[in-house]
Parts: structure tokens; C-alpha cells; sequence
């Protein structure tokens, strides 16, 4: 008998997850994990939505068994792949007709099945509750070229809770950030990898967080989230220039150089357009260094703007010549009393 979960016990049931929406809906967003099995492909979920609002459901209903009829098989032979123990989660948008009808036929050829009651609905919903989840977070502030990015991967090998937002953006959140990276994720499933991280962490312990507006490139931070990371306490790394300029220089030696040339241009009008000529020639002579202590003077001005709208004093730690291990443990000191002044107020 197919058992039907709610969105706690699906998440941690056996088995893999099986994800039976379109593939255009599983592109747009997904449980992370999920494995698409689309009963129906985009042209075909169109027909049969299309086809109910024409004609009615039974209509409907008809023409998706029309669809999916010889399919069946395929299904079948995919499941068992799949899950070669047998055991297996199946969900859809909203937990009817297309999750119910993939959990039967794989019943019905020995497999042991078990639904999401409510479909991906019911984890986006989950996935809200989550953000909203009160934490201790502590937000870790610097200047462009502090390598704040390796300091969170530091602490994470230290045994501290990270939330690596730009990591899960696949984006360093400024106009070059999108260069070496991935393509970025939708928002929403930009809001789902982060809700199964969170829900990974424990609520009680501290989770580190790099400062970041309310976008990672394109990708949204949930407000929830967001309005916690802006009323947490914040300590700013900072180092000297020279080894900021070291350390992006090592960050973006190897990008290409008309990357670097077209994300220059995106910020023209804010560098200035002396300055981004300037910066172009230094990249077309192959001089980076140059290039970042161009470019550092307009993010500088951005990131102490963003500090006098706070208005408020954060506290500093100078981390000069510390590698990214030795600045995580410097922060792991701190943290203690960082936290009790902020709880405090």
C-alpha cells in the first residue's frame, strides 16, 4: 500500500526521491536531490492543462492516460533503477493525480512507495517555516578581497555552522562574480538549497553567514532570512591592501580576459569612465593587480556607504597575514562574546 507523508517524514523517509512534474517545472525548482521522472513532458502538460480548461477534467484525465499509457513501462524499468533496494519517495506539484498514479504503477511491479502528501507545495511551504526558524547568526563582514569566502570554508573545516549564500548562488555577488562560475540557480531553488541547509544546521548552535545584499547576482535572499542576517550581530575581517590585492589576483588570474573586460564595462558608470578605461588598458596589458586597486576603489566606497547606513558601530579584527584557517579561528574566539553583547541589547 502506497503511504502517503507529510513533508517532515518524506524528507527523512528511504529511498530516493522522485521528482514526476514536467521538466520545465523541475528546472524551475526542485527538492534538492530529486531525481526528475516527468510523467509528462512540457508539451504534454500543456495539452492536458489546456485540454481542462476546454473541456472539463474528465476530459482531461482521459488524455493523460492517453499520454502516459505507453510510457508505463519505461517508468517502471527507471524505477527499479533507480532504487535498486526497492524503496522509493515520490512527489508532484500538489500530491494528486500524477504522484499517485507513478506511486501505483511502481506498487503494483513490487516496489515500495511512499508519497508527499500535499506535493512540492507542501516543501516550499516547509521551506518558509525554515527561514523564519530564529538563529544565531553571526554575519561576517569585510572588504571586497578579505577572502571572507575562505574564511567560511575555514570554519566549516573547524567544525562551525556555515551558510555559504554565494556558494549556493554560484555567484561572489559583485559584477564579476558570475566569471568562473556555474550558470546561477533560479531564486527559487536558490531558497530551496538554502532551506535543506538550514534545516541541516542546529537552531540552538551559531551559523556563520558572509554579509551580502538582499541579491546574489540574479538569486534572491529570502526576506526571512534576510531581516535575521541584518539584525545580527556583525564582525568585520579586514587586511591590508597589499593582500587583498594578492588574494584576487590569485582569485581571478586565470579568468578570461574579456570576462574581466565586459564586467568592467557593467560598472561604468558608477567607476567612472576615466577609471574604466583605464582599468581595460591595464587588463588588455595583462596588468591585473592594477585592474583590482581600480576597481577596489569604487567597491570600498559602496561597502563604507552601506556601513554609514547602518549606522552602527561593528566591530573589527585585523587578520593581517593570517591565512584563512588561522582568521576562522581568530573568529571562533570572538564569537562568544560577540554573541552576548548582541543578546544583550
Amino acid at each position: 500500500m502506497v503511504k502517503r507523508l507529510d513533508i517532515q517524514d518524506f524528507l527523512t523517509a528511504a529511498g530516493p526521491i522522485l521528482d514526476v512534474r514536467s521538466p520545465g517545472e523541475y528546472e524551475q525548482g526542485h527538492i534538492p536531490g530529486a531525481i526528475s521522472l516527468p510523467l509528462f513532458t512540457n508539451d504534454e502538460r500543456a495539452q492536458v492543462g489546456t485540454c481542462y480548461k476546454q473541456q472539463g477534467r474528465d476530459a482531461a484525465v482521459e488524455l493523460g492516460f492517453d499520454l502516459v499509457g505507453p510510457k508505463l513501462g519505461a517508468i517502471v524499468r527507471q524505477g527499479k533503477a533507480i532504487a535498486p533496494d526497492h524503496r522509493l519517495r515520490i512527489h508532484c506539484w500538489r500530491g494528486g493525480m500524477r504522484s499517485g498514479s507513478v506511486a501505483w504503477c511502481l506498487e503494483t511491479a513490487g516496489l515500495q512507495v511512499a508519497t508527499l502528501e500535499g506535493g512540492y507545495k507542501a516543501f516550499r511551504r516547509w521551506a518558509r517555516q525554515v527561514f523564519s526558524t530564529p538563529r544565531q547568526i553571526i554575519v561576517l563582514g569585510g572588504m571586497t578581497g578579505t577572502g571572507k569566502t575562505q574564511i567560511l570554508h575555514a570554519l566549516a573545516q573547524l567544525g562551525e555552522q556555515v551558510l555559504d549564500l554565494e556558494g549556493l548562488a554560484n555567484h561572489r555577488g559583485s559584477s564579476y562574480g558570475s566569471l568562473d562560475m556555474p550558470p546561477q540557480p533560479s531564486t527559487e531553488q536558490f531558497e530551496n538549497l538554502i532551506g535543506d541547509r538550514l534545516a541541516h544546521l542546529d537552531p540552538a548552535r551559531p551559523v556563520w553567514i558572509e554579509a551580502e545584499s538582499k541579491r546574489v547576482g540574479t538569486c534572491r535572499v529570502p526576506p526571512e532570512l534576510f531581516d535575521q542576517m541584518e539584525a545580527a550581530p556583525t564582525l568585520e575581517v579586514v587586511r591590508p591592501l597589499e593582500e587583498r590585492l594578492d588574494i584576487l589576483v590569485e582569485i581571478y588570474g586565470q579568468t578570461d580576459r574579456q570576462g574581466l573586460i565586459d564586467a568592467t564595462q557593467r560598472i561604468r558608470k558608477r567607476l567612472g569612465g576615466q577609471r574604466t578605461q583605464a582599468a581595460v588598458d591595464c587588463l588588455h596589458r595583462g596588468e591585473l593587480r592594477e585592474v583590482c586597486k581600480i576597481v577596489l576603489d569604487y567597491y570600498d566606497r559602496t561597502y563604507r556607504y552601506d556601513l554609514e547606513r547602518r549606522n552602527q558601530v561593528i566591530p573589527q579584527l585585523d587578520i593581517a597575514g593570517h591565512d584563512p584557517t588561522a582568521a576562522a579561528q581568530l573568529l571562533i574566539e570572538k564569537a562568544p562574546f560577540l554573541l552576548s553583547t548582541n543578546g544583550a541589547r
